[in-house]
């Protein structure tokens, strides 16, 4: 943990919007891989803290850019040293080569990471439908090329069933 007074994903936001301010929330929640609603609780959150403003986007009057305040950009500075320093204390047994190699793994596990997300988002909105190759025979039938769900074992029980009383 860097600080108690800012949470990882709210330091990320930080962090993005210190490296490229007048991010518009979806960008910036893209760039440090939140969803819409995490990206819309850290902003508000970082905003109610005044280490962010929304000003109106210009070109777009739908749209807010974030921009970090003097305040956000302060405690941004002092949470990258801290961090520095831990990076330091935590990599200290490694050789150069080694935390070279360790970087490098790291940025291909986040990467397959974000690969994966990406694609659970795109079969979840219909765009990927792809059939595992020995799917289970209640999985597709050749009636019908959508999913189905698995038999459930038993009888099926009814809400009120399941709770009686009520």
């Amino acid at each position: 943990m860097v600080s108690e007074e800012i949470t990882s994903p709210q330091f990320a936001v930080l962090n993005a919007l210190v490296a490229e301010p007048g991010l518009d929330q979806r960008t910036a929640g893209e760039r440090v891989g939140l969803d819409r609603s995490t990206i819309a609780e850290v902003v508000t959150r970082l905003g109610r803290r005044g280490l962010l403003d929304k000003v109106r986007d210009p070109q777009d009057g739908r749209r807010f850019l974030l921009r970090p305040t003097d305040e956000g950009l302060r405690v941004h500075r002092k949470l990258t040293v801290r961090t520095a320093r831990m990076n330091q204390v935590f990599l200290a047994p490694l050789s150069g080569d080694e935390q070279a190699l360790f970087f490098d793994l790291i940025r291909r596990v986040a990467d397959a990471a974000e690969g994966s997300a990406t694609r659970r988002a795109r079969d979840r909105a219909g765009l990927i439908r792809v059939s595992p190759p020995s799917s289970p025979s209640w999985c597709c039938s050749s009636s019908s090329p959508s999913r189905r769900t698995p038999p459930t074992p038993g009888p099926r029980r009814t809400p009120a069933a399941r709770r009686p009383g009520r």
